[in-house]
């Protein structure tokens, strides 16, 4: 399944001439394309759909659908570890070379994340 997801800017800079961002997807972070939301700043929410930010989203609207999607179980269809997955599923270990492919932001304690 292919979601557009909410997510938050956390840094924004120029790549070879197109506007990129890392954006954190409630603490799986990813580079992500801005060119079709010019008006995107550090700390806003925008809906981002295969790398590329489609529309800005208020705080509430993005952390309300996180919640969600983390509850169905979505987040990790989406983000989690595919590979670390289906080695776990056949009984083996991890294949050499396929390490976490995305960086994961810091997340505030259990008690503050409610």
């Amino acid at each position: 399944m292919c979601l557009a997801v909410p997510g938050r800017v956390l840094d924004i800079e120029e790549r070879d001439g197109t506007r990129m961002a890392h954006v954190d997807f409630g603490g799986v972070v990813k580079d992500v394309c801005l060119e079709y939301v010019p008006e995107m700043n550090v700390g806003d929410y925008a809906i981002v759909h295969v790398g590329f930010a489609l529309q800005r989203l208020d705080e509430e609207s993005a952390k309300q659908t996180l919640r969600l999607f983390e509850n169905l179980g979505v987040l990790e269809e989406e983000f989690g570890d595919a590979w670390g997955r289906a080695a776990k599923e056949a009984g083996t270990e991890r294949p050499g070379g396929t390490g976490e492919s995305v960086r994961r932001a810091p997340q505030p304690p259990q008690e503050e994340r409610r």
